[in-house]
């Protein structure tokens, strides 16, 4: 069996006397598309917030090719080489498309303070190194023809493959995307799965989701995890998890 990129074993959070989530247990494997679903508090955002640093865990391990993340600050797992978008889209709403992307490039600037302050010799140097960079990541989404507009004013989708870029910037090994369907139709989730896998090849990139759009789990996760009130209640492919009757109670809407 390959080894896990990432594993998350007995985890549990509490908030005060609140359990968000209790004895989960998670092995993805590199290259793999794995979804995590639920009802809203089901504990899944929870879940992306201790494995990037943002909550420290009230118990159990995460480890991430081997090294354990618990403790870690968000910079340094992000160095280690895990991104991850948000549920409600984070960018700098006043600064240009490409602006957005450099800003996030931070981890391939390598000059000195003198360079920074100065502008001569390797700063140049770097600042068109992650220029260009950052040009060829925005024609792989798709938005190298809008670089020089302001990213506030991009419609949804847009902003979604934005967010997405700046995530690509710092070279993940994981990318975590919390709900990247939320609010698209149809149409624009078709869009959105043709899209990931399109960044899954390209990247040799481990995927690791939330998402509420069925339609867009079954299409492309290996794996779904299903969780209820902090619990995992079942583990498997789409095909085994849209089957499960704890899932269709839970979540899918019992059967009458």
């Amino acid at each position: 069996m390959t080894e896990a990129i990432l594993s998350i074993q007995d985890l549990q959070k509490n908030f005060g006397g609140v359990v968000a989530t209790r004895d989960f247990c998670l092995e993805i494997e590199k290259n793999q598309i794995v979804g995590l679903i639920g009802p809203n508090g089901a504990g899944k955002t929870t879940i992306f917030n201790i494995i990037t640093g943002i909550y420290t865990p009230s118990a159990g391990t995460v480890k991430f090719l081997g090294n354990d993340l618990v403790g870690k600050k968000p910079f340094q797992i992000a160095q280690a080489g895990i991104a991850r978008t948000f549920q409600n889209i984070r960018l700098f709403q006043k600064l240009s498309v490409l602006d957005n992307v450099i800003m996030a490039s931070h981890k391939d600037c390598t000059y000195s303070v003198f360079g920074a302050m100065t502008h001569l010799g390797a700063f140049r140097k770097n600042e068109k190194e992650v220029r260009e960079r950052s040009m060829q990541l925005l024609e792989m989404v798709g938005l190298q023809d809008i670089t020089d507009r302001i990213a506030g004013g991009l419609p949804y989708g847009h902003q979604r493959r934005l967010e997405i870029a700046r995530a690509l910037a710092i070279r993940p090994k994981l990318l975590l995307l919390d709900e990247p369907a939320a609010g698209m139709n149809a149409e624009e989730s078709e869009d959105l799965c043709s899209f990931v896998f399109d960044l899954h090849k390209k990247f040799d990139l481990t995927i690791f989701l939330i998402e509420h759009h069925m339609d867009v789990v079954m299409k492309l996760c290996d794996e779904i995890t299903v969780l209820n009130f902090g619990q995992t209640i079942c583990q498997g492919t789409p095909q085994q998890v849209i089957a499960d009757p704890h899932v269709i109670e839970a979540y899918l809407g019992e059967e009458k």
